[in-house]
């Protein structure tokens, strides 16, 4: 999880779906945008031959968004 280099693209979806998230006006489409590109980048991996598991993806996206931004 810590080694994962995020496309800036996926980062900027995260980003925005946590802006959201704070504001109170998360939409599904926002959300799902999130869920797609999250399985699009562990599919790319997994065909590179990387042993990746779905959830230390999702949750290594948000704490470099929501943790690691802030510190």
């Amino acid at each position: 999880m810590a080694d994962t280099e995020y496309p800036d693209d996926l980062i900027a979806l995260e980003r925005s779906a946590w802006e959201q998230i704070q504001a109170g006006t998360l939409t599904v489409g926002t959300a799902r945008a999130v869920r797609e590109g999250i399985d699009n980048f562990v599919a790319e991996r997994k065909a590179a031959g990387n042993e990746v598991r779905r959830m230390d993806i999702e949750l290594g996206l948000k704490w470099l968004v929501r943790y690691k931004a802030a510190a």
